[in-house]
């Protein structure tokens, strides 16, 4: 009985001979059959690739025929690469992003006057501070936090901090403090940036507004305060790309993306839903606040001239569902939250659509 676990022999390919061994003529490749159409349009006498039971196929080209691009680019030096101080996020909702420092005093806390902050429950609003003294050395200090700060696993507060040393603030931020040039601080941005991103639209991808989600949720639950989401959906979107292309289709997202970005506080957040869908955490929000809010997106899409030609512009509407905290049940969270914005936004949907929608369902 053929053994259907055992591994396939594969066809061994020579390394090219030393430069002094005489060269071997190449095996002639087998003409193919003369091609006829297939079920799937290609011809069917040309190979897709090279069969692994068939040693004597060959690309018609070793390495060493290639030459190599005598172009060449000069490195910086390292007296002109810039170093700076830099903090990055280790753990916690935004793990991998990056600050750097510029030489003067930095205070970390989930304040909105905090110098780096910082959203996460277990961070006071003036945490922590980090500072630069005149020899070049970097301090941090806690500020009477609630929950403190540590540096390797002791609490303390005022201690020297070194390169690679990890920043404890409360339970769940971790910071790592480095040294590094323009180069490498550049490279941590958009390593974060891609992770959190959507590659089209620029705005948060869903990943990351799943994780603000449950924290916002969490954080409004305790401190009783108001929080909304407003799910947003562009209507007849399909149509677009079957009419002008996905390319055209691709310009609309940018557009709208960019447009709601204006319409936003910077505490606020947009992210890329799904396809065409797009949703808004408002923080600090009540249901009238969010309303209209959603109206005033409602109203600038619908207002928005997008160029897909250079002498043709269209215009495309949004179906906006509203849902507030208090919509759901008090042992609600995020996923009742966000399934009712989502049912509003079909409410919506079916009664004729470029409309908003926060009762019912």
């Amino acid at each position: 009985m053929k053994d259907p676990f055992k591994t396939r022999k594969m066809a061994t390919v020579p390394f090219p001979p030393p430069p002094d061994a005489p060269h071997a003529p190449h095996a002639p490749v087998p003409e193919a059959a003369p091609s006829s159409p297939s079920s799937s349009g290609r011809a069917s006498g040309i190979p897709l690739a090279p069969p692994s039971s068939d040693a004597s196929w060959s690309s018609g080209e070793v390495a060493a025929d290639r030459t190599t691009d005598p172009a060449m680019s000069v490195m910086p030096s390292s007296a002109a690469t810039k170093d700076r101080a830099t903090l990055t996020i280790i753990s916690g909702i935004n793990a991998g992003q990056v600050f750097a420092l510029d030489g003067t005093d930095h205070v970390l806390g989930r304040g909105t006057e905090a110098d780096l902050w910082l959203d996460e429950g277990g961070v006071s609003r003036r945490h922590a501070k980090v500072s630069c003294r005149s020899d070049g050395r970097y301090f941090v200090e806690d500020l009477g936090s609630t929950n403190g700060t540590f540096l390797g696993g002791q609490r303390i507060t005022v201690c020297e901090v070194r390169p690679n040393d990890r920043i404890q603030l409360g339970p769940h931020v971790t910071l790592r403090f480095a040294i590094t040039d323009d180069a490498e601080e550049e490279l941590q941005r958009r390593l974060y940036e891609s992770s959190t991103r959507d590659g089209l639209t620029r705005v948060y991808n869903r990943k990351y507004f799943q994780e603000r989600l449950t924290a916002e949720v969490a954080y409004s639950r305790r401190h009783k305060v108001k929080l909304a989401v407003i799910l947003l959906d562009l209507d007849d979107f399909k149509q677009v790309n079957d009419t002008h292309g996905h390319l055209a289709g691709d310009m609309v997202l940018r557009l709208v993306s960019a447009q709601m970005q204006r319409l936003l506080r910077l505490e606020d957040l947009v992210a890329r839903f799904g396809g065409e869908e797009f949703v808004v955490l408002a923080r600090s929000t009540g249901k009238t606040e969010a309303v209209k809010l959603a109206e005033r997106i409602r109203e600038s899409i619908a207002g928005l001239e997008i160029p897909i030609a250079t002498d043709h512009t269209i215009h495309v509407t949004m179906s906006l569902g509203v849902a507030s905290l208090p919509d759901v049940a008090p042992d609600g969270g995020p996923t009742e939250l966000l399934a009712l914005a989502d049912l509003r936004l079909y409410k919506a949907k079916a009664e004729g659509k470029n409309r908003v929608i926060a009762e019912g369902a």
